[in-house]
């Protein structure tokens, strides 16, 4: 059972309709696009639960798109609204069911496609509820799309291992979500960053969010300072498109201190201070996550910047987050973000917008007091906000091009 915005539904309710039209369904991979989001949402646990191979689309995706995109991830059905079955042209005869099919999300290269097993999943799932002690009283309030991992597996998958009803919002309305959050029960919201940003911005000064939980990004500092203190629970996870959740932070006072790792997973970063790439195994594999973090006294991740976020100044490492943080502890300043700019001397050097009402002038005074001579950003520019997703996320690569000297905007 679960809640579709205000509407109980009972996914055995499709369950009979998909035994009479579905054919051996753990022979086939299913590219799943419906309109109906109960429906997708009951057929995709029906598909689960016969071991049958899935690859959930997001709604807003043209049909033609999203079966092409299906036809990529091996799939060779498409089923649709009304249980419609198309049959997608796949060449060999590799297994197809047994898994769930998932994108990464594309932000460091082109969007890869990532098969895991239903039984690599129920372990992440039981890890996941059996450490995250602090929400398990809690009731999810999932206002983010379930057709990524976020959504579906920490937020619908632990919910329903829990015997939790969880709340699977479909509409992004801030106001929406925030009456339903307070006709909920002790109610545990997964959103995105930028719409947690939104409602605590919403929210009566009187009011505070009972509980949330963020990923996908490190906070921004201005964000997490508002959102921290208009949040009674505050949690943090840490993860990757291979890997799902790898680490969870129960009580997140620190945006950078992203999760404790969990159970079912080995983890190594660096240590004593010294960050290093972060590294996870699980079931045998080893991943590089991508990543730059180090492990602290508590076993705490703190995560210090993506590897291809660092900037190599004449040999000597820059991280964008001490920039930012310096530049973020200054008043008049809203947001701030660094990145690599070319430099023919010393191969790279540190670039910097922010937004605010604080000068250049005074941004400059601040680095020149706080940071290494190495450190400092060797161009500033002011914008009336930055260029987020709608995540939070950042693309310093996208930033770099646009505002490497010889390409910036006049």
């Amino acid at each position: 059972m679960f809640v579709l915005n205000d509407t109980p539904i009972a996914p055995s309710d499709l369950a009979a309709r998909l035994d009479r039209v579905l054919t051996e369904p753990a022979a086939h991979r299913y590219g799943l696009h419906m309109q109906n989001a109960g429906a997708a949402l009951s057929a995709l646990l029906y598909l689960r639960a016969q071991n049958a191979g899935v690859f959930p689309i997001h709604a807003s995706l043209p049909p033609e798109t999203a079966r092409e995109m299906a036809q990529a991830a091996g799939c060779d059905v498409m089923l649709s609204d009304g249980l419609k079955q198309t049959a997608l042209p796949q060449t060999g005869t590799a297994p197809r069911g047994g898994v769930l099919v998932q994108m990464s999300s594309g932000t460091t290269g082109a969007a890869k496609v990532i098969t895991r097993t239903w039984a690599e999943i129920a372990a992440e799932v039981e890890s996941y509820a059996a450490f995250f002690t602090a929400s398990a009283a809690m009731t999810p309030v999932i206002a983010c799309p379930v057709t990524h991992s976020y959504g579906l597996i920490a937020g619908v998958f632990v919910a329903l291992h829990r015997g939790h009803v969880p709340v699977v919002l479909d509409s992004l309305n801030p106001k929406y979500i925030l009456r339903r959050l307070r006709e909920t029960d002790q109610p545990l919201l997964y959103t995105s960053p930028a719409m947690l940003h939104t409602l605590a911005r919403l929210l009566p000064a009187e009011q505070r969010l009972y509980a949330a939980n963020t990923s996908g990004t490190v906070l921004p500092e201005a964000w997490f300072q508002l959102i921290r203190a208009r949040t009674t629970y505050l949690f943090q996870q840490y993860g990757c498109s291979e890997a799902g959740c790898v680490a969870i932070n129960q009580d997140l006072q620190n945006p950078y201190d992203v999760g404790q790792p969990l159970p079912h997973v080995s983890l190594t970063a660096g240590r004593t201070g010294t960050p290093d790439a972060i590294r996870i195994t699980i079931a045998g594999q080893t991943i590089d996550t991508g990543d730059l973090g180090r492990l602290n006294d508590s076993g705490m991740l703190v995560f210090t910047a993506r590897a291809d976020d660092m900037i190599n100044v004449a040999g000597l490492n820059v991280y964008p987050q001490d920039i930012e943080k310096t530049v973020m502890a200054l008043p008049g300043v809203s947001d701030a973000v660094a990145f690599r700019l070319p430099n023919p001397h010393s191969g790279a050097r540190a670039g910097l917008l922010y937004s605010g009402t604080a000068s250049e002038d005074s941004i400059r005074q601040a680095c020149r007091a706080a940071l290494a001579g190495y450190q400092q950003p060797a161009l500033i520019r002011h914008l009336p906000a930055l260029p987020r997703q709608a995540n939070g996320k950042i693309s310093r690569r996208e930033i770099a091009a646009k505002f490497t000297p010889e390409t910036a905007d006049a």
